[in-house]
């Protein structure tokens, strides 16, 4: 993962990607919308991400995209189904949920009980 593009606290575990990097079939859970930098206000577009339902903690899944350049792709977000362009996903961060694992995911930075 690119540093220089994931939100702050989230660059050192690999286990978080922007949603646009997943392909079809690949699901996870929402950790974060935007740079994570509490210094910054919301983009519109981050802003809308959050009223479509990319919360912390949601599931999501990558359901299908379009060919030949993927884009849009369809996407499950708790139970709204709905088509967003890479571009938009790249702001969205996820942690991938990996299959046959039984131990609990990871609390997101700054989110345990003793942030």
């Amino acid at each position: 993962m690119d540093a220089a593009a994931a939100p702050f606290g989230l660059a050192l575990n690999p286990g978080f990607v922007s949603l646009a990097a997943l392909s079809p079939g690949t699901s996870g859970r929402v950790i974060g919308v935007g740079s994570g930098s509490a210094s910054s206000p919301l983009s519109a577009l981050e802003r809308r991400l959050l009223e479509f339902g990319f919360v912390n903690g949601e599931q999501v899944e990558i359901l299908a995209e379009a060919r030949p350049g993927r884009d849009p792709f369809v996407v499950r977000v708790g139970h709204t189904t709905l088509a967003l362009r890479r571009r938009e996903a790249q702001n969205i961060w996820v942690e991938i949920q990996r299959s046959g694992s039984n131990a609990p995911p990871p609390e997101a930075p700054g989110t345990g009980p003793h942030a």
